[in-house]
């Protein structure tokens, strides 16, 4: 692949941290809560037909999954590390592995392979890696086997994003069983800073790193808990 340009950013691409006016929750809350409407509408009715208990059974159904869609769908503003070497975790979790991968599709080099599992109750909004362009994005259907599964990388459904910059770098959105959609909120060209939202993973999934090996030093291991832009997973090296 055609090595790219590294970009200029411009201002409209900064990331203002911990803005006063930007509201905590990611894209696509109000879409989900819409379906609070049905038990709302349901208790309403089962009201006005004096059905008591039906009435608060679903009142109670539509206040908690709107509850949890909030918590779901929170997005805290981060603030990556002051180091530019270092390259940050792209998603809250767990780090479930650390690999040495011969990838063949996009960055074509012997990479290591750096996987995070998120759980339900982690924040699910996904964050640039380094700082560079996004230089092709692709979606590929699949199965939906359980995400620590090895292999789940490259046959679950999945969406990939290469970025260049300093050094090129695949992330790799994977649904699971429970996961149905994995959304990128970029466009091809489109300029990234370190730690910038790149999209969302939605209820439970895995997202996969990948460097090239010979170009990076992974600074974190198996079991590592992860904020996504925040906490270092490898360090770009000097030496080269």
């Amino acid at each position: 692949m055609e090595k790219i340009t590294q970009p200029v950013f411009p201002k409209t691409t900064e990331i203002h941290y911990n803005d006063p006016m930007k509201i905590p929750f990611a894209k696509g809350l109000g879409s989900h809560l819409a379906w609070a409407v049905l038990p709302l509408g349901g208790a309403v009715w089962s009201f006005r037909a004096e059905a008591w208990g039906v009435s608060a059974a679903l009142l109670v159904a539509a206040a908690a999954y709107s509850l949890f869609m909030l918590y779901f769908f929170r997005d805290p503003e981060r603030v990556p590390p002051e180091d530019p070497a270092l390259v940050v975790a792209g998603a809250d979790g767990w780090v479930r592995s650390v690999e040495d991968i011969d990838e063949t599709t996009y960055l074509c080099q012997p990479t290591v392979r750096i996987s995070i599992y998120l759980t339900p109750w982690d924040v699910h909004v996904n964050r640039s890696p380094i700082q560079g362009a996004v230089t092709r994005l692709d979606y590929s259907p699949g199965r939906h086997v359980l995400t620590r599964n090895p292999q789940s990388s490259e046959v679950n459904e999945h969406s990939s994003i290469l970025i260049e910059g300093d050094v090129p770098c695949l992330v790799r959105q994977i649904v699971g069983p429970l996961v149905r959609r994995v959304v990128a909120w970029l466009d091809e060209g489109q300029a990234l800073a370190r730690g910038e939202r790149i999209g969302m993973m939605k209820f439970g999934s895995r997202l996969d790193v990948y460097l090239p090996r010979d170009r990076v030093e992974v600074v974190c291991r198996r079991g590592d808990r992860t904020t996504a832009g925040v906490t270092p997973i490898a360090r770009l090296r000097k030496d080269l």
